[in-house]
């Protein structure tokens, strides 16, 4: 019911999916990109609710408590916690994290947006590669085209390992994509 509303919803906003999600894909790392305005994660939800995507959100674990716990889970929030499992033992890294939340989840599509900010920036922050390559999963390739009015997923990247490769197959993707506010976005130049 949820999925045919807002395929309406964004039909009736003049915005079409695009749909190259593979049903049996269980587990992977998604790029949500461009990421230039608040608008972009309307977008962004409407069109993975559509496509019966049900991605995931990483947020500090203290925001799961009341009164945000019961809003932030029904948003996708996984709560995640780096302090040290024993005193005096270093805080586990993001991407360690991450990483181990695919071991938990048999069925975890994670959200991320690599530019970190709505504000320019010229290099992306890599850590949804590494998190994709530890855990064994695809990086799905979701955005938001404001010239087409189209949203969804459009490609799916099999992380090879060869890092310079892989990021360039993906820049490429995103250089063709036109943000709400261009001026705000920019593919990470090293590897484009």
């Amino acid at each position: 019911m949820f999925e045919n509303l807002a395929e309406k919803t964004l039909n009736l906003m003049g915005w079409k999916t695009d749909d190259q999600w593979p049903e049996d894909l269980d587990q992977c790392v998604m790029i949500a990109a461009p990421h230039t305005s608040n608008w972009d994660a309307l977008y962004a939800r409407l069109a993975l609710k559509a496509l019966k995507v049900n991605v995931r959100l990483t947020i500090k674990d203290s925001y799961m408590k009341f009164p945000f716990g019961p809003f932030v889970r029904a948003m996708g929030g996984i709560g995640i916690d780096r302090r040290p499992k024993q005193p005096g033992e270093p805080r586990p890294s993001m991407v360690q994290v991450m990483t181990d939340l695919f071991k938990q989840h048999p069925k975890l599509v994670m959200l991320v947006t690599p530019e970190g900010t709505r504000a320019r920036q010229e290099q992306w922050k890599t850590g949804f590669y590494h998190v994709a390559i530890n855990a064994g999963v695809p990086i799905a390739l979701a955005y938001m085209d404001y010239a087409k009015k189209e949203a969804g997923v459009g490609k799916i990247i099999y992380p090879t390992g060869n890092y310079e490769q892989d990021m360039a197959e993906i820049m490429a993707f995103y250089a063709n994509i036109e943000p709400k506010f261009p001026e705000k976005f920019s593919i990470d130049q090293r590897y484009f």
